[in-house]
């Protein structure tokens, strides 16, 4: 006698009906009946509102027993050079890697892996840039779209008055202008490399040089560059802004070396223009624009500071000395072109008297005065006959 065992499968299950450890078939929704001592009978039961056929044999059996599960069970399989996008019910949940393989339960949902081919192309297209970018770091409502949009895309974001480099397996590709982009990462290496356009200032700090006449100074200097040409920038340098710092050390140097101090304390005007001929030649060659360049700061030692404000001094006083011998010269020589004038002019003589009679009057309290006007003009002040 044979005894039977009712099994019921949900609306939301389905059972794969294995028998000597060979699918036999799948139990759909409803009540079946097993024997109750059949031998190596095993059932597997899925949940198929996951969609998704997680088994570890999945490939194998589909592939094996396609007339079976063709009708309940749909794959999808990409080469190495496509990139899958999984669509449930029209929305987006996940990027398929090169390879991957996916089984899905039928009847579900509304399920497609759009297709796409990497091989040559690897340009995100602009649609999804915004959803798989900015998505992915605001947070995606799919935590596996997320995680797999930063792993599949490099997003890059170009700002106003930059260029983005575009580097591929250690190529460049070309320059990217001011937008939002996006590289599929799979099968090579995308780099994206920012290039700031603006003006950009530049510092070269307490440079301890000899000058000719081996004076020890240091001198700060300090510039302002940007990047005419980019590409030629990002062909030949790897750090532009320290390829600038150590040329501008070096006109420096070269420069202060051949003046001796005199010269250059007296012009440091010729010390720009000598450094900014040099380097915005050399500058040049490499796409880079030096728009300035100028010594901010001379800073001498101690003891050569002394003996500075010594000289200075020293000059200072010669020339006082020397504007008041010249001032008492021109002084002795108005004094005697006037005694001359004087000397055959009685009228002029009395009025140099009464002048000089003016300023006795200005400092005396009093004065008393005999006969008359007269007595003042011709008794109070009297000269010698000469």
């Amino acid at each position: 006698m044979i005894f039977w065992n009712n099994i019921d499968i949900a609306d939301n299950e389905r059972a794969l009906l294995f028998r000597r450890n060979r699918l036999e078939t799948v139990l759909t929704p409803g009540r079946h009946r097993l024997p109750i001592f059949a031998d190596n009978v095993r059932l597997e039961t899925y949940d198929v509102t996951e969609l998704v056929f997680n088994n570890a044999n999945a490939k194998f059996l589909l592939k094996t027993h396609a007339e079976k599960l063709s009708a309940h069970i749909e794959k999808f399989e990409l080469t190495d050079l496509q990139v899958g996008l999984f669509y449930r019910d029209n929305h987006l949940v996940d990027i398929l890697e090169p390879g991957s393989f996916l089984a899905v339960w039928k009847g579900v949902e509304d399920v497609r892996v759009d297709v796409i081919d990497i091989s040559d192309n690897f340009v995100v297209d602009d649609k999804l840039i915004g959803l798989f970018g900015r998505g992915a770091k605001a947070g995606l409502s799919s935590v596996a779209l997320a995680k797999s949009a930063v792993k599949a895309i490099n997003y890059a974001e170009v700002p106003d008055e930059h260029v983005g480099l575009l580097t591929v397996n250690g190529k460049f590709e070309k320059l990217l202008q001011a937008g939002c982009y996006g590289y599929w990462k799979y099968n090579r290496s995308v780099v994206v490399k920012l290039l700031d356009m603006r003006l950009q200032a530049i510092e070269v700090s307490g440079q301890e040089i000899l000058t000719k006449d081996r004076v020890s100074l240091r001198i700060n200097l300090s510039g302002s560059y940007k990047v005419a040409d980019p590409k030629v920038v990002a062909l030949k340098l790897n750090d532009y802004a320290s390829f600038i710092y150590r040329e501008l050390q070096l006109r420096l140097r070269e420069a202060v070396g051949t003046q001796a101090l005199d010269s250059l304390l007296e012009d440091k005007d010729s010390l720009n223009v000598v450094i900014a001929d040099g380097i915005r030649c050399k500058l040049a060659e490499y796409g880079i624009e030096m728009v300035s360049v100028g010594v901010k700061d001379i800073i001498l030692p101690g003891d050569m500071k002394v003996i500075l404000n010594q000289v200075v001094e020293a000059q200072k006083e010669a020339e006082a000395n020397l504007i008041k011998r010249r001032e008492e010269t021109q002084a002795m020589r108005a004094l005697h072109n006037t005694a001359k004038l004087m000397e055959n002019n009685p009228t002029l003589l009395r009025l140099k008297e009464l002048e000089s009679l003016e300023r006795i009057t200005t400092r005396i309290d009093k004065i008393s005065v005999y006969d008359g006007l007269d007595g003042v003009l011709n008794n109070l002040v009297k000269l010698a006959p000469v």
